[in-house]
């Protein structure tokens, strides 16, 4: 089995009320977590140590969350003996952005490529690559401000994954931190499935968006609702 070091990371900079769930919330996605100890000193900041059963995930776990902003903090995430593994996986990282906030995830590019509409101007590239990571293995994620909102590019690293991203979380819900949103996902205007995408849009979910793609549907009652109990 693989050295308690090398699955183990430290996260620093926490605010001093965070609570246990609230760190497995933010690293259960990446693997199975075996053990968190969680540091509340008199002063802050606060800081934990997450020991993963793989050091793959722990790897993984400081790619998507270094630098992320929690509860107003930005977090500090690395293998708890201070160094960094060399992972056999894709290797993600941040650039910045107006507000310092990371947006690029600098890896390779394909050609298996969605846009994704409806994002919170809050959203960051880690925040957008941990929501597409539900429908597969995601390589490459990026996020524009757009008007009000945010836009952003991912790209897959097969053609199943990218496809399966348009059925499952075209109008999903996506969450980070500090807001909430409807997304729409569709197929990149030079990837593969360009002409498969308009047809399963309009065979998906009947009920509309506000942030539709095509200006003709009117959203339905239900959504509305659903729209103005959010909004208060």
């Amino acid at each position: 089995m693989a050295s308690r070091s090398s699955r183990t990371i430290y996260v620093g900079n926490l605010p001093l009320d965070v609570k246990e769930w609230e760190i497995e919330d933010l690293f259960y996605k990446y693997g199975h977590i075996l053990d968190i100890e969680l540091k509340l000193p008199s002063r802050p900041p606060g800081f934990c140590f997450v020991e993963f059963e793989d050091p793959l995930d722990a790897e993984d776990a400081i790619r998507g969350r270094d630098g992320y902003n929690f509860d107003g903090c930005r977090i500090r995430v690395e293998f708890a003996h201070g160094g960094r593994g060399q992972s056999s996986r894709h290797d993600y990282g941040g650039g910045s952005s107006r507000g310092g906030r990371g947006q690029f995830s600098v890896s390779h590019r394909s050609e298996f490529r969605v846009v994704v509409r409806g994002l919170p101007s809050s959203a960051s590239w880690q925040d957008l690559k941990d929501h597409m990571r539900k429908a597969g293995d995601v390589c490459f994620a990026e996020v524009h401000q757009d008007g009000d909102g945010a836009m952003g590019i991912v790209d897959y690293t097969n053609y199943d994954d990218m496809k399966y991203a348009i059925r499952k979380l075209d109008d999903s819900e996506f969450r980070n931190p500090f807001a909430r949103a409807y997304i729409r996902v569709n197929c990149y205007e030079a990837s593969p499935c360009r002409g498969q995408s308009q047809s399963r849009s309009h065979i998906k979910s009947p009920r509309g968006n506000q942030r539709s793609v095509s200006k003709s549907r009117s959203p339905s009652p239900a959504r509305l609702s659903r729209s103005r109990s959010r909004s208060n």
